[in-house]
C-alpha cells in the first residue's frame, strides 16, 4: 500500500484572496467609521449648547440676566469631551446671549458643520450648512 503524504497549509493564491477581501472590507468600513465619528462629535456639540442654554435659563431665573461661562461654572472656552469643539458665550445684553460651538480640527468636517449657535430665544443656527441642527448628517 502506497500512502500519499499531503502538505497542510494554504497556498499563496488563497492568502492573496483573503488579503483582497480584507482590503475591500476596510475600504468600505473606514469611510463609514469616519462619518459615524463625525456625527458623534456634532451630536456632542449640540448637546453642549443645549446644556449651556438650560444653565442660562436657570441663571436668568435667579439673576434676571444671562451670564457668561464663569457665571455658569464652565471654563472659558469650554471644550467638548472629544476636544473637537470650543463652546463660548457672547452676552449680547442682560436679556440675550449667544452660545457658539466652533469646530477645532479643520478638514472636511469644518466645511460641513463648522459651528453651531443657540441664542436666548432658542433660535438654532449652524455654519456653513444651516441645517446641521436638524439633519442627522
Amino acid at each position: 500500500m502506497h500512502m500519499r503524504k499531503t502538505m497542510g497549509g494554504i497556498t499563496l493564491i488563497e492568502l492573496m484572496i483573503v488579503i483582497v477581501i480584507l482590503g475591500i472590507m476596510a475600504a468600505v468600513a473606514y469611510p463609514n467609521y469616519r462619518e459615524f465619528a463625525a456625527r458623534a462629535k456634532r451630536t456632542e456639540a449640540r448637546a453642549a449648547l443645549l446644556e449651556i442654554s438650560a444653565a442660562q435659563e436657570r441663571f436668568y431665573l435667579q439673576n434676571q440676566a444671562f451670564g457668561n461661562m464663569g457665571d455658569l461654572g464652565y471654563d472659558d472656552p469650554w471644550r467638548t469631551d472629544s476636544e473637537s469643539y470650543d463652546v463660548t458665550i457672547t452676552a449680547n445684553d442682560a436679556a440675550d446671549f449667544t452660545a457658539t460651538a466652533t469646530y477645532l480640527l479643520g478638514g472636511e468636517e469644518d466645511g460641513k458643520c463648522g459651528s453651531f449657535t443657540i441664542d436666548g430665544t432658542g433660535a438654532k443656527t449652524s455654519e456653513p450648512d444651516g441645517d446641521c441642527w436638524t439633519r442627522a448628517r
